[in-house]
């Protein structure tokens, strides 16, 4: 008995250290987080006001200022401290799309499912008239069409055909996928991806071409189709926030059912008739762009100016409300903050929360706040601030639930990110890649070391039916995956905030220019 209790206490001593190193995980907060998301959530109050109130909100448009001014009225209700608005730089032109109307008159009367692209001139009337299609694959093609295009209404390419879908439209991601993520990526094979951005560029490069073609002939409106089904309309700008107003054109996205009737009756010559209005505005009174700021003060002396930020982009295009992209995000971290609030928690570094704008143009909100808190990316001249932040976490896939974490190639965060999702993953969340993922606020922070996570979510319908489309509103967000992500969310930055040390830095990157593709 005795050899056998010398052996137990030789396997306690052994295993010892290792208990004693693992990521502390605080099991009655977390209780105490799930009870008060589940009974008191404000995730949809929050999305009603950001879209139903405020929505559409691009950035440099009183709907934007209006829906900063309610989170950060809000924040402050809460009992978070310094919650303001606060500038990051230069934006440029705001825009707004204040009347529309599109319809077909002959051979029969046809009311278009459409909707303007963003950033255009309005059509300073009715337009009416009879179509013109037009079909460039090449500069050749160009030439064919000068001097021919003066106040037509102009679709802008052949009709694709409208496909007919046999599999879900709204997704969770398998477990089939969920492991592939676990699974180290293979190396980045140079030739495919350098062959991607050449067919990029040489895109871009016509579309230019045909912008200029369009411009110089005097083209009236232009009718592009949706790549969506089903009247789904996918929208993009037709103009930029930083160019003149007048170097657009007014530019229409059309659902392809209704593109490809109006096509198929040019073509067997049958005579259409369609009547176009637009109506627009630009904002250029105050050209700068903002973000919504607030604060959970530390309480720990030696660690309280220290950070853990979380945030996403408040900021949407202009065709639906933003609700999945991406009022989802910011209700998440809203909400993961109130909650903390609400439960009197005291964490020892600051929390600091950020609704960024300018998202949609290129991360530019949450850009223009890292180079004015924490390093210019393109020289790498690091500021005070910089070694005082420990984490970033950043949402923005759309409204589904937290799965996991993408740790961005930082494998020295696995150990902390397994233990904080453990006690979830009777909730769905517990997996763990190492791979990148971009698209979203977070890159920001990469750029200049500092630790910025996405968390991986299940998509839904995100990409095939509501990411930048008409049907990005209030009635596609799934209310119970927005209150799995609180609190996940919420646990994650406070023990982020409670942990003795920052979490771990990949090496600083070198400096490096920012991209750009828009001319």
């Amino acid at each position: 008995m005795r050899k056998k209790q010398s052996i137990l206490i030789l396997i306690l001593f052994i295993c010892a250290p290792a208990f004693a190193d693992e990521e502390p995980v605080d099991l009655q907060v977390i209780s105490q987080i799930k009870n008060e998301a589940l009974r008191n959530s404000q995730v949809m109050n929050i999305i009603f006001y950001h879209c139903d109130v405020y929505g559409p909100r691009l950035t440099g448009t009183p709907n934007m200022t209006a829906a900063m001014e309610w989170s950060r009225d809000k924040l402050a209700e809460w009992g978070l401290a310094n919650s303001e608005i606060e500038p990051w730089g230069e934006f440029g032109i705001g825009w707004t799309l204040e009347d529309f109307s599109i319809e077909m008159t002959e051979p029969t009367y046809m009311p278009i499912i459409a909707y303007p692209k963003a950033w255009i001139p309005g059509t300073d009337g009715l337009v009416s008239g009879t179509p013109v299609l037009v079909d460039i694959e090449s500069d050749e093609d160009i030439e064919k069409y000068k001097g021919k295009l003066a106040g037509k209404i102009v679709l802008v390419g052949s009709p694709r055909e409208a496909e007919t879908h046999f599999e879900p439209d709204a997704v969770r991601k398998s477990d089939e996928e969920l492991r592939e993520l676990e699974l180290a990526p293979e190396p980045r094979v140079g030739s495919p991806w350098m062959e991607r951005m050449r067919e990029f560029r040489a895109r871009r490069e016509l579309e230019y071409k045909l912008r200029m073609l369009f411009k110089e002939e005097g083209v009236a409106v232009l009718l592009e189709p949706s790549r969506g089904e089903h009247g789904t309309l996918f929208v993009g700008s037709g103009g930029s926030h930083r160019s003149n107003p007048d170097s657009a054109l007014p530019a229409v996205t059309v659902a392809i059912e209704h593109y490809s009737r109006i096509a198929r009756l040019l073509d067997k010559g049958i005579p259409v008739k369609l009547e176009i209005e637009i109506k627009t505005s630009f904002y250029d009174e105050d050209k700068t762009g903002y973000n919504v700021v607030a604060e959970i003060p530390g309480t720990d002396p030696g660690l309280k100016d220290q950070l853990v930020m979380l945030g996403g982009h408040l900021d949407s295009v202009h065709p639906g409300t933003g609700a999945t992209d991406n009022s989802a995000g910011c209700a998440v971290t809203m909400e993961a903050v109130r909650i903390i609030k609400a439960l009197d928690l005291k964490p020892r570094r600051t929390i600091r929360i950020a609704l960024w704008s300018g998202e949609e143009q290129g991360f530019l909100g949450s850009s223009g706040y890292v180079a004015r808190h924490f390093a210019n990316r393109q020289t790498m001249e690091l500021l005070p601030e910089h070694n005082k932040v420990s984490v970033y976490f950043n949402l923005d896939n759309g409204a589904g639930k937290i799965r996991g974490v993408y740790m961005q190639g930082n494998d020295a965060v696995r150990p902390i990110f397994e233990a904080w999702l453990k006690p979830f993953h009777d909730m769905g969340a517990s997996t763990l890649t190492i791979r990148d993922t971009g698209g979203t606020d977070h890159l920001p922070f990469n750029w200049v070391g500092i630790p910025g996570f996405q968390f991986i979510q299940d998509p839904i319908d995100y990409r095939s039916r509501t990411h930048h489309t008409n049907m990005d509103v209030y009635d596609r967000v799934i209310e119970s995956d927005l209150i799995q992500a609180s609190i996940i969310m919420a646990s994650f930055v406070y023990h982020a905030a409670m942990r003795d040390e920052m979490l771990p830095r990949l090496p600083l990157p070198e400096p490096r220019p920012m991209m750009r593709f828009n001319r």
